[in-house]
């Protein structure tokens, strides 16, 4: 009988949710090697703040793509794809399993299909519409986004700056923020895969966020913060990293420290919110019961892909 193709596993889920545990678990029962999609554990100088594998973990299991980047490179989906696909390929040509983990639902497309990326924009084209949409006015500005690409002003608040300007940039480019071909993969996937998701209840995950934030800020996510950017300022992508703005408000005396910490809690509950509506997007996805320990739900996933090969 014929060896069965090879297949990549992808673990998706809100943060907290335990995907790096189970992956670590996992990895050890079908010979694995852990990929990163989560966009900001691909810098450097955060590790408690993104929540990067301890030492152990990375001497452990093979990772790939985790810190990756310097905090003041301005990395995008197509280098990211770019190394995903080299990662991924060349775990395979080892005869090993890749295991995509992560909870940036564009970075798990990314990684998995061939996605049709738009153009890079020109030199100076996002500073020029930046300052356009600072010297004109929010109003103003989402108007020209109404008229060059009405779906997307659709979905973009116009005091969201960050995204009118990359919905009129695409726009420029021929491109949109909202393609007519929304689903989570328009294409296939470039590899035979399986996708799974650890599902935990609402109040459960809730209660995981607070204790995490907690034990970042014991580790000594503010004294990061405060390293890192008393030598390097992050680049507008890593800048997005979650709590990063949080806590360099309580650096600037902006902020206190449980101030800080409250609203580290509620974005990143937000943040899962929206991890969640990508879990429900993504096609023929297995749901998996996150509230058992790691080793259990990696002994789930293992089954389901061994009775995926059984004769």
């Amino acid at each position: 009988m014929s060896e069965p193709a090879p297949v990549v596993v992808a673990l998706f889920g809100a943060t907290a949710s335990g995907k790096s545990d189970v992956a670590l678990e996992l990895a050890g029962l079908i010979d694995g090697e852990i990929v990163s999609c989560d966009a900001m554990q691909l810098y450097r100088g955060l590790p408690i703040l993104t929540n990067q594998p301890t030492p152990d973990e990375l001497a452990r299991v093979r990772h790939h793509l985790v810190a990756s980047f310097a905090l003041d490179a301005d990395g995008d989906v197509a280098q990211y794809a770019a190394a995903a696909h080299a990662a991924i390929d060349a775990t395979l040509r080892r005869s090993r399993t890749p295991i995509v983990v992560g909870g940036t639902g564009l970075y798990l497309r990314a990684a998995l299909a061939d996605l049709a990326l738009p153009p890079q924009p020109p030199t100076g084209l996002r500073e020029r519409l930046a300052a356009d949409y600072d010297r004109d006015g929010a109003a103003a500005a989402h108007a020209r986004l109404v008229a060059a690409d009405p779906a997307a002003a659709a979905r973009v608040h116009p005091h969201d700056r960050r995204r009118v300007v990359r919905a009129l940039e695409l726009a420029e480019l021929g491109a949109s923020l909202a393609p007519a071909d929304d689903r989570l993969f328009a294409a296939d996937t470039r590899r035979p895969t399986r996708i799974f998701g650890l599902a935990v209840p609402r109040a459960e995950l809730h209660a995981r966020i607070a204790a995490r934030v907690d034990a970042m800020l014991a580790r000594g996510a503010l004294d990061e913060v405060r390293a890192a950017v008393a030598t390097t300022e992050p680049s507008a992508t890593a800048a997005r990293t979650l709590g990063l703005d949080t806590l360099r408000a309580v650096l600037d005396g902006e902020s206190d420290l449980e101030t800080a910490r409250r609203r580290l809690v509620e974005r990143t509950r937000q943040y899962a919110r929206r991890q969640e509506i990508w879990m429900r997007r993504i096609p023929d996805l297995v749901p998996v019961d996150g509230t058992r320990p790691p080793a259990a739900s990696a002994a789930a996933i293992a089954a389901a892909l061994a009775y995926d090969h059984a004769p």
